[in-house]
């Protein structure tokens, strides 16, 4: 089945920097789009950050600049690169496949001020 597995999250003060990574297993993963979504403490989801098959990568505004997605294939496994983290960016940060959607469990990400 399906798998998802985010790692890398944590406590970090404000300016700095995590890096997050997902192990995937379950689906032909060099075939599929991937994304990292984030859940606030106010409960608002949304995509942070999507990948194509071939690599190009896209942000929302509100991180461009700061944060990186990428993948790497012939590991299976996608990363999220977040440098000059702010206070708003304190959230769960998932996994997902994109079409059909599947949802890792979940990273904590706490910046502090």
């Amino acid at each position: 089945q399906v798998q998802l597995v985010e790692s890398g999250g944590g406590v970090v003060q404000e300016g700095g920097s995590l890096r997050l990574s997902c192990a995937a297993s379950g689906f032909p993963f060099s075939g599929t789009d991937m994304a990292w979504y984030r859940q606030t403490p106010g409960n608002r989801r949304g995509m942070v950050a999507w990948i194509s098959t071939g690599g190009s990568p896209s942000v929302i505004d509100a991180v461009k600049g700061r944060f990186t997605i990428s993948r790497a294939n012939a590991r299976n496994m996608v990363y999220l690169q977040m440098d000059d983290l702010k206070v708003e960016d304190t959230a769960v940060y998932f996994c997902t496949t994109v079409a059909p959607t599947y949802w890792g469990q979940g990273t904590q990400v706490t910046v502090s001020a």
